[in-house]
């Protein structure tokens, strides 16, 4: 393989997966993806929009300062202030990147920004003088790509070249490219800009018609030699471009796509859990690659070709994306070192104090269960490290329900510290456990999802409960999981407050204000 056939992988998981509804990530957890994201062999994290809120600009800045091969890329829109905050969020990484927009197509130019196409051109050029004065690695998008004039867009990608440009991003902004025009136009665009050569194009696609995938490897077969995708395909309205279903295609179909990176797939699987672990959006079970039924076979005929030989029926093996079967049985005969190997094993880097904290949950759950599994070690971790910090935080949970008995609760909480307990009834057990919660809280928040689900099989298995809490316009998840679900419940409650707490400390710009590719 030569150098043209080496793919550019550009994370946007921490800026346009975290746009997805319901999806802010605090500082905690935008670091833990990061460097997950690292070790995934990720070249370029779009680490957030340092200009739409405080909490975006100190997140970018930590992220910053603790990568130290995949670049950190700061979005910008085209103006001075932006592209200002974005340097300081970005200027002590490694390896810093500023990334910078503006609409292109006439929609985009007479409605939202209301400025002709030479307003547009100008204000793009001057923008990427300025980031190029902070750094050389400087992208420039043309948003709404796909909907340009194309010879506007080879324009303006030849005037942003020659002012400093080293990526030049075409994307399909709203997912309404087909993949053979989306290739003609990456065609196209490759064609008629005369200074091409001296830029890496890139492609940022969105899902809304189902075609962010095939767009993204036609466009690669085109030209494009970057792209722009998320973990499990999160982003804003129907998502974008999912990382795990392009780089899978690439290695499942060397023959059609002799074209390499440098993402390490076995990391796959333990990242897409992560994610959605951390920002509590459910992956479809029959999600490509990562879905719970990905490989799984309930046909006799499927099952039969599948012991006679795995490839009848598997295009790809489960291990190559970290599915692989460990040997090693969890229960509570386990140390804290097996349960450390294990933990690595799945993409997890612990301190010593969380290790401990986990370890600890680790053993009180071995008690109740037999074996443990990689799903019920998730929860563990999600519950001893990855929550938010804890305004609320529960101490001691009684319940009293049954089919003669009116269902009674009583919750003792910690409010930033100080002790708080209350009894209530309810219509069941888990509502009177709200009920308590939200009025010890003084939560005003309105109940929009609660869901229950099963981690594991078998009557032992962790309960995980995920709700979606709404206060004026700012939303929510919160996840929670254990043995008991009633306990699971309360944790995923108090988990939601938590978020929102922490949303409306750290308030981001509407999204109406912003402008996004």
């Amino acid at each position: 393989m030569t150098q043209d056939n080496q793919i550019i992988i550009f994370d946007t998981t921490l800026r346009d997966g975290e746009q997805s509804p319901g999806a802010s990530m605090n500082m905690a957890e935008k670091l833990r993806i990061a460097t997950q994201l690292e070790k995934l062999g990720v070249n370029v994290i779009e680490a957030g929009f340092p200009a739409a809120s405080e909490g975006d600009f100190e997140a970018v800045k930590a992220i910053s300062q603790v990568l130290t091969t995949t670049q950190v890329a700061a979005l910008c829109r085209a103006n001075a202030s932006d592209i200002n905050r974005g340097w300081e969020a970005v200027k002590n990484a490694a390896h810093p990147r500023i990334h910078t927009f503006i609409a292109t197509s006439e929609l985009h130019m007479k409605y939202k920004l209301q400025m002709d196409a030479n307003q547009v051109l100008e204000q793009a050029i001057g923008a990427v003088k300025l980031a190029a004065s902070y750094t050389d690695n400087v992208e420039f998008s043309a948003e709404d790509g796909s909907r340009s004039n194309p010879d506007f867009l080879c324009k303006i990608f030849e005037a942003v070249i020659d002012a400093g440009a080293k990526t030049i991003n075409l994307p399909d902004t709203v997912g309404y490219a087909i993949p053979e025009e989306f290739s003609e136009l990456v065609r196209y665009v490759m064609k008629n800009t005369p200074n091409i050569d001296k830029a890496i194009l890139s492609v940022h696609c969105h899902n809304d018609l189902g075609l962010a995938t095939s767009n993204t490897l036609s466009a690669v077969k085109a030209g494009a030699r970057q792209v722009e995708v998320t973990i499990n395909g999160i982003g804003e309205r129907a998502g974008n471009t999912s990382l795990e279903e392009v780089i899978m295609a690439m290695h499942t179909r060397p023959g059609f796509f002799p074209y390499t990176s440098s993402i390490d797939t076995t990391r796959i699987y333990p990242i897409s859990r992560l994610v959605s672990m951390i920002t509590g959006i459910l992956v479809q079970p029959n999600k490509a690659i990562v879905g719970a039924n990905a490989f799984a076979h309930e046909a006799g005929i499927h099952q039969d070709g599948v012991l006679k030989n795995p490839m009848t029926y598997e295009i790809m093996k489960p291990e190559t994306i970290g599915l692989s079967k460990n040997s090693m049985v969890l229960g509570k005969h386990s140390g804290r070192h097996a349960l450390n190997a294990h933990i690595q094993g799945m993409g997890y880097n612990l301190s010593k104090e969380e290790l401990d904290k986990v370890f600890k949950q680790f053993k009180n759950l071995a008690d109740k269960k037999k074996t443990i599994q990689d799903e019920d070690i998730e929860a563990l971790v999600n519950e001893g490290v990855l929550r938010s910090s804890e305004v609320f935080a529960l101490e001691y949970l009684h319940v009293v329900s049954g089919n003669k008995v009116f269902p009674t609760a009583s919750v003792h909480l910690t409010i930033n510290g100080k002790s708080v307990k209350k009894a209530s009834e309810g219509n069941g057990p888990i509502d009177a456990v709200f009920n308590i919660i939200a009025e010890l809280t003084g939560t005003k928040s309105e109940l929009l999802r609660f869901t229950v689900s099963a981690l594991t099989a078998g009557t032992d298995a962790l309960g995980e409960v995920t709700v979606r809490l709404k206060e004026n316009d700012v939303v929510a998840l919160g996840k929670g999981a254990d043995a008991d679900i009633i306990t699971a419940s309360a944790l995923a409650y108090i988990n939601g407050l938590n978020r929102l707490e922490y949303l409306k400390e750290h308030p981001a710009v509407k999204p109406e204000k912003l402008q996004h590719i």
